[in-house]
């Protein structure tokens, strides 16, 4: 197994790069994502990779970071989900906003990715559930409803409950932190 490469950016052209280590030049697929963050051609890069060797070919997929790597393996584990979709997975919501889909059971949201269909997106919703386990802290919400659910987790509710509570909030609309709090309080005192 390829755990990472170090070395220098030969070329790119989403979703492929060459990334020369020692006078070799490894072809990696890439997330999208990460064409954005590249150094110039020429400068250094690290890469966490997978590899997956197939009867036909070896196929090296590459990360800006080892969360992303582990967020692709967990997606490799979902029936039905091979490399090309996960890395259309990771291609088409970062890290933060899949598990934030994932904690919402949000298919609509899921759907939208080219090549993920409605049946495809439950069973990830399904098989992913434990994500936020694995994941714990690095994915919290963003904004008032991370903000509302850290208040909540504060309180001393427990992190799923304030998670559901607080999304729950929200559907009322949007607001203000002190409102999602307010809102969800009065859901969970029910």
């Amino acid at each position: 197994m390829i755990g990472y490469l170090r070395g220098l950016l030969a070329g790119a052209a989403p979703p492929h790069l060459v990334v020369e280590v020692h006078g070799v030049g490894y072809e990696v697929e890439a997330p999208l994502g990460l064409f954005a963050q590249l150094p110039a051609q020429g400068e250094a890069l690290l890469l966490y990779t997978h590899l997956v060797v197939r009867d036909d070919a070896h196929l090296l997929y590459g990360f800006g970071r080892e969360s992303e790597r582990r967020l692709f393996r967990r997606l490799l584990k979902v029936t039905g989900v091979g490399p090309r979709l996960a890395l259309a997975v990771l291609s088409g919501m970062s890290e933060q906003q899949f598990c934030e889909a994932i904690a919402a059971k949000d298919v609509a949201r899921m759907a939208k990715i080219p090549g993920i269909g409605r049946k495809t997106a439950e069973r990830m919703l399904i098989e992913l559930a434990d994500l936020k386990d694995e994941f714990g802290p690095a994915f919290p919400p963003s904004g008032p409803l991370g903000d509302a659910i850290a208040a909540l987790v504060a309180l001393g509710y427990k992190d799923h409950e304030a998670t559901v509570a607080v999304r729950d909030a929200s559907r009322e609309g949007p607001g203000t932190r002190e409102d999602l709090v307010r809102h969800a309080l009065k859901r969970m005192i029910r």
